[in-house]
């Protein structure tokens, strides 16, 4: 198996002290250099990159009584993964959020195809209009290609995973437990054939048990992970609500499916719409504001044609950075009708951008996914 480094205890060691998240981390490594320094630095110095007095008895209680390298081991036992940001498999969409977790366990498979991600969440009250309009929209997205983000949670999320699993495509659960301890128990076979197919993932350390104040921080990774958040049925009341307000914030774009102005479960819903969501009477109204339409010809063209030296030769010339079409076929020294040509297949297959003018851009970046030894 391969690993992220001799430094990935210290990650998870970071992980397992109360008070240190996402901004004292970065501080800390910021300060130090390294998070292995940090994570061995006295306690003077830990004062003076500005940990607070609680946050440094818990970092020093940590120290003298875990043992990190049997933490790594329970991981690896578990067949789980653990990415960092310094892992070059770490999500890219959750990547670029401002609280983006330092620490992300994984149970499955996260690949390059979950960047086109859409979260589907609602309330775990579900009633029956909920749960068929969750499986319709759910099932169009997953035959569109899309990864179906969602809680595990009873109700519209479970429906979500299931139906998204159902139509043959990918999904992603984000728990407010430890990966080791899927929840509610009754999803547990779910969870399993979520692995199958996608991926149970957590920002909280191994053992941590499903407390309620553990589920309004992980809806963060839930938007975080998508590039748009679609309520299908909420009260006024429903954690979905805080996932929407999250991808708000994150400059994701929320979707509402609106409900009878009777109806106390879709209170939420017609709220989010009334605010500014867009509201959605059909997938096509998620596909067409995200640019999603292409995505399965987008796969299937990325599995038919495989990349070659050509296709090689033009990505080591592209960044973010727009490059003209003429520019690329003096750098590679290729016919220009043959440039052209790959670059028309490797926009196909999701690999570049035209950003206008015979300009052109590497779409994403491609990631790989470390796992423990």
């Amino acid at each position: 198996m391969n690993t992220v480094g001799p430094s990935l205890k210290y990650w998870v060691g970071f992980n397992i002290v109360r008070g240190i998240g996402p901004t004292r981390l970065r501080a800390l490594i910021d300060y130090f250099g390294s998070v292995e320094r940090a994570w061995h630095a006295p306690a003077d110095g830990l004062r003076s990159a500005g940990l607070d007095r609680r946050s440094l008895g818990n970092l020093l209680k940590t120290r003298a009584t875990c043992d990190l390298d049997r933490e790594v081991e329970k991981v690896a036992a578990l067949d789980a993964r653990v990415l960092t940001w310094e892992s070059p498999g770490y999500p890219r969409l959750l990547r670029e959020i401002s609280d983006a977790p330092p620490v992300l366990y994984v149970r499955g498979t996260l690949t390059e195809a979950d960047v086109w991600a859409v979260a589907v969440v609602g309330t775990r009250r579900a009633t029956s209009y909920g749960r068929e309009v969750t499986r319709r929209l759910t099932g169009a997205l997953a035959r569109s290609g899309i990864t179906v983000v969602s809680g595990l949670a009873r109700g519209i999320d479970g429906e979500a995973h299931r139906m998204a699993l159902t139509a043959g495509g990918r999904t992603i659960a984000v728990l407010g437990c430890g990966v080791d301890r899927i929840y509610p128990p009754e999803h547990r076979t779910l969870a399993q054939e979520i692995m199958a197919h996608g991926a149970v993932v957590s920002d909280y350390p191994m053992g941590t048990e499903p407390e309620g104040s553990n589920f309004p921080p992980r809806n963060r990774i839930i938007s975080g992970l998508s590039l748009g958040v679609l309520v299908t049925e909420a009260g006024q009341r429903s954690g979905a609500l805080i996932t929407a307000t999250y991808a708000a914030e994150q400059g994701r774009d929320v979707f509402s499916v609106p409900g009878s102005i009777l109806s106390r479960n879709s209170a939420g819903t017609n709220m989010l719409i009334q605010e500014g969501a867009k509201a959605v009477l059909r997938p096509e109204d998620i596909l067409e504001e995200l640019n999603l339409t292409m995505v399965a010809e987008q796969t299937e063209a990325r599995q038919v044609l495989p990349a070659d030296e050509t296709e090689a030769s033009l990505l080591s010339h592209l960044s973010a950075e727009p490059t003209h079409v003429d520019d690329l076929r003096q750098q590679v020294g290729l016919p220009i009708a043959q440039v052209t040509s790959t670059l028309a297949l490797m926009e196909l297959k999701g690999m570049v951008r035209q950003v206008g003018g015979m300009k052109y851009v590497v779409a994403r970046e491609p990631g790989a996914v470390y796992v423990v030894d």
